[in-house]
């Protein structure tokens, strides 16, 4: 608070002179109710003053106050590393029609060619940074599975064939774009590792309508998209419950779209954290709060980014919780066989 009242910044010294103005408007008031009741003063320059004086603060909140906090906000979540969606408030308090103009331009940029062309070329220069050296780490885990074989410890091989896995499809696999068979693959080797740690104490159910398993199975999805929202269900459902916990990975089909949801029976969230993690899913209308980053709103927002990239922001991810009975991660992607149909093909090429 005290930043934004230095005289250093414009609304430091908005701020002030609202309080200035504020302070004289009471005097003011005041003083014309003390003159109407010595009997020197008409009734109607009380009520002048007063009305004046609720009109000046039904404006500075309303007009003035809210709509600045509100592009504030946005521009602090810009800041954090959040994509800035059209909606989000961003116009809400402009001051000057130059300064419309820019965010204009901004919004404009962010939805550019040129800047998926820099998210995507940093990805891949994130994937080739990971891919030093991969042969060195399959190597390793190889030998590994070779010593516990000959020692007779067929879990530990086990374990260690799934992590190779894991880490070659997590590492070498550079494709913007996998099918949903790959994907659910991927899931069920990374639930696999977590069998070892969990035992009995996890399941995993893939429920989906037999009769539309091909068009579901060769459906385009992000690399990436399910695991990390199954490795936060386990990690801030399932595991923090007692007894057994179970996770589900529903598909459903419409005409032309897949709907993906992961969920799980774990201990749920609050309104006021489910609402924060809502509205950072760019669905800014709900009721609800700001969710702790370290609740695993960091992947959510970070798949929920790469599918409006790629898909457009009609897609993406939207959640529902109850605490004490769980959590549903709902996932809305077009139903796309080829990356020729995807939507911004310029990020994929």
């Amino acid at each position: 608070m005290k930043e934004r009242r230095n005289i250093r910044y414009i609304s430091g010294r908005i701020w002030w002179m609202g309080m200035a103005v504020l302070a004289l408007l009471v005097i003011l008031t005041v003083t014309q109710a003390v003159l109407f009741f010595q009997g020197q003063g008409p009734l109607w320059n009380v009520l002048l003053t007063v009305a004046v004086l609720i009109g000046y603060l039904i404006a500075a909140v309303f007009w003035i106050s809210r709509p600045y906090q509100q592009a504030e906000k946005t521009m602090e979540r810009f800041l954090e590393g959040y994509m800035v969606m059209a909606g989000d408030g961003a116009r809400a308090a402009l001051l000057t029609p130059t300064t419309a103009e820019e965010m204009k331009f901004m919004e404009h940029f962010l939805h550019s060619p040129q800047m998926m062309d820099l998210n995507k070329r940093q990805a891949q220069y994130l994937a080739l940074q990971n891919q030093i050296n991969p042969h060195f780490l399959y190597n390793t885990l190889e030998s590994i599975r070779g010593e516990a074989l000959i020692a007779g410890l067929d879990g530990v091989a086990d374990m260690t064939e799934a992590l190779a896995k894991f880490f070659r499809y997590t590492i070498t696999k550079v494709e913007n774009l996998v099918s949903v068979e790959e994907e659910l693959d991927n899931c069920e080797t990374y639930f696999g590792i977590q069998k070892y740690r969990f035992g009995d104490r996890l399941n995993l159910h893939i429920e989906y309508d037999p009769k539309e398993y091909e068009k579901i199975m060769n459906c385009r999805i992000p690399k990436l998209t399910l695991q990390p929202i199954l490795e936060n269900s386990i990690i801030h459902g399932t595991e923090l419950k007692i007894g057994a916990g179970n996770l589900y990975i529903r598909f459903a089909c419409t005409q032309d779209r897949l709907i993906i949801c992961i969920s799980d029976d774990g201990v749920g969230m609050d309104e006021e954290t489910l609402a924060a993690l809502n509205r950072k899913l760019g669905r800014g209308n709900d009721s609800f709060g700001s969710p702790d980053e370290k609740k695993g709103g960091i992947a959510l927002v970070n798949v929920n980014n790469r599918i409006h990239l790629i898909f457009g922001d009609e897609y993406g991810m939207h959640v529902y919780s109850v605490q004490q009975r769980g959590t549903d991660v709902e996932i809305t992607i077009p139903i796309t066989a080829n990356d020729r149909d995807v939507k911004n093909r310029s990020v994929l090429s």
